[in-house]
Order: structure tokens, then sequence, then C-alpha cells
């Protein structure tokens, strides 16, 4: 178990990834610590694919299309992001609220969403577009990252 006192917590602007992070920060009582929430930390915005199953999406504009704007590094599905985009948006974020909190001496919580992690995890990470597609990350896994004083990822743990 992961047992240093958190500091901050991030998250999106989504119900779903704050409930998220109230369920993390009762589990290890630390409710009622600082909480900023922001858009830039949402998830990616699917358009036109919002809604619809991946059965329907792909009845719809074929198997081969649905899979490309999911899986693709910088092809955006239509009125959607890219991952690209995504990251475009996320990482900003992450160089200026987050990681000055971090370099601050801060133990930081970022709760988000897939893909908004992925964006944020190929930048840690340093992946290329290309690597960071064929990330899985699984549902509630915590990944507890050691950033240095230059931003640089010294250490990776997944928790289990």
């Amino acid at each position: 178990m992961y047992t240093n006192r958190v500091s901050q917590a991030f998250t999106s602007d989504l119900q779903r990834a704050q409930k998220t992070l109230q369920i993390q920060l009762k589990t290890i009582g630390q409710e009622g610590i600082p909480v900023t929430k922001d858009q830039a930390l949402n998830e990616r915005d699917y358009g036109e694919l919002t809604g619809l199953n991946k059965d329907d999406a792909r009845k719809k504009w074929g198997e081969e299309q649905v899979h490309e704007w999911r899986r693709s590094f910088d092809v955006r599905p239509p009125g959607g992001e890219s991952l690209k985009l995504t990251a475009d948006r996320v990482l900003p974020y992450y160089r200026e609220h987050i990681l000055p909190a971090v370099k601050a001496g801060k133990s930081v919580l970022v709760t988000a969403h897939g893909n908004s992690l992925r964006a944020l995890i190929m930048d840690l990470e340093q992946m290329s577009g290309d690597e960071i597609i064929k990330t899985e990350l699984a549902t509630g896994v915590p990944i507890v990252y050691k950033i240095d004083e230059n931003g640089k990822v010294s250490d990776k743990q997944i928790l289990k």
C-alpha cells in the first residue's frame, strides 16, 4: 500500500472523475485536502461518436474507420478530438499547475480519464504517439511517479 500523504488533488470537470477522487480520498483517509477541478483534464471529446456504443459506431462508419479514430494519435473523429489534441490541452495545464505543485514538494494525486491520463503519461515517460496508443491503462489501478527537481520521472510504481 502507498503510504505517502497526499497534499493536493487535481481532477477533471466531469462528475465521474470527481466521484472517483472522493472515493480515493475517503479510502486513504484524506478527505478535505485541496482539490482543483479543471476542464483541461477532461476526457477526450469523441464528437459524433459520443453516446454511441462501439457496435453502433461501426455500423454507421465501418470497423476500420472507427478503429482509426479510436486508436490513432492524430486522427480525430468527426467533431471530436484526437489524442494529440487532448494532449495539447492536458500538457500545458500539467506544466502550469500540477508540475509546480510537485516541484514545491507536494505529493499530488491526479484523477482523470483514460485519454487525458494517456496524454500525461506520454509526456512523463517520453513516449511517442505510436507508443502511447498501444499502452493499456488498467481502470482504477494507481500509478505513482516520483518526479525530480527537473520535472523528469525518477521512479515509477504501479500499485495493484
